[in-house]
């Protein structure tokens, strides 16, 4: 940490997590000499760069900033071997995400380089946008818009008709797969529109909101629809794949927010085709972007598609920022990290 004069931060924003947001963070926190970089992310894709993945393809930039800095705080900087051993100065690497997926970890232990992240930055943010998904998949509103704004035809008439009106959270029963930051919140606002909330997390303990169930079975078969909040592990990989699909009652609703490999999108489609899932609601995808040859886009009927927006509100850059600069606050204060992985 430094001691007595000012630390130097370079701030590696981009178009959502402004530089000028983690510079008005770290005033409030820091006396701090801020450089301000803008990476491209999300005007230009983001990829794997050398070891790392989800980075900004900016390796040389980031080095020409850090040159005699000693905190770098970011969100997708690309924190290679190589950008680490050109930045000796280098003690302390911020992440304003959920996790440091862009940062080689190994290295920056080698070269004696905490590395901290931000959880939690979008869990409201994902929360509210999983219970829009749900809404518009439940009452096609997507679909009516398109139908009334974009074809000027009154046709979305046909969704009052009772084979096609769709199904409110008034006493729905709606499951839960997970019960985290955004699970909990989900369920707490999904109880508010009096829906019968069922919730399955085996690692999950004390208190829910709504009535716990067992096993994955179980919620599946209870539920007219539901929503993905899981981790992506080994064990979660494929969670809901054609057994676990055909378990749900006829005409069901699927919505995952979360991540896209928890679901198999190809028995999805086969759900939707066959009538076994009438509507889906997704955001996130086995692969990202979404392949032009995906079978979900020929079911826009029956679809709701939008491209990982979920964690996209002002409040997260705003969030994430200020997780990060009081990071930077308390490594500066000799004080313990509070969310440091190395």
């Amino acid at each position: 940490m430094t001691h007595g004069n000012r630390v130097r931060v370079v701030a590696a924003g981009d178009h959502f997590i402004l530089p000028s947001l983690i510079r008005e963070a770290l005033a409030r926190e820091a006396d701090c000499e801020t450089t301000e970089v803008t990476l491209g992310w999300p005007l230009e894709p983001f990829g794997p760069v050398a070891e790392v993945t989800e980075a900004s393809d900016a390796e040389d930039e980031l080095i020409a900033a850090l040159a005699g800095a000693e905190v770098l705080v970011t969100q997708m900087g690309p924190v290679t071997e190589r950008v680490l051993a050109a930045s000796p100065a280098l003690r302390l690497v911020v992440v304003c995400r959920g996790g440091p997926v862009n940062v080689n970890l190994d290295a920056a232990k080698r070269h004696d380089v905490r590395v901290c992240y931000a959880p939690g930055r979008n869990a409201a943010a994902t929360a509210e946008f999983t219970v829009g998904l749900l809404l518009s998949a439940l009452r096609r509103i997507p679909q009516a818009h398109d139908l009334l704004a974009r074809r000027g035809s009154w046709e979305g008439a046909t969704y009052y008709t009772y084979a096609h009106s769709g199904l409110e959270l008034e006493d729905l029963p709606v499951g839960l797969v997970g019960y985290g930051a955004v699970g909990s919140r989900v369920a707490r606002a999904l109880c508010a529109f009096g829906a019968r909330v069922l919730v399955h997390d085996p690692y999950v303990r004390g208190e829910i909101h709504g009535l716990r169930v067992a096993s994955l079975d179980e919620l599946l078969r209870a539920s007219r629809a539901i929503t993905l909040h899981a981790r992506l592990t080994d064990e979660t990989r494929g969670l809901l794949g054609a057994r676990e699909l055909a378990l749900l009652p006829r005409g069901a609703v699927v919505v995952n927010a979360a991540r896209g490999p928890l679901l198999d999108e190809d028995a999805l489609c086969d759900a939707l085709e066959s009538g076994q899932v009438s509507a889906a609601a997704l955001d996130t995808y086995a692969t990202e972007p979404l392949p032009a040859g995906s079978r979900l886009r020929a079911l826009t009927d029956r679809v709701v598609l939008t491209p990982h927006l979920g964690g996209a509100s002002r409040a997260v850059a705003e969030k994430a920022a200020a997780i990060a600069a009081a990071e930077v606050g308390r490594w500066v204060r000799g004080e313990p990290l509070a969310h440091c992985l190395t």
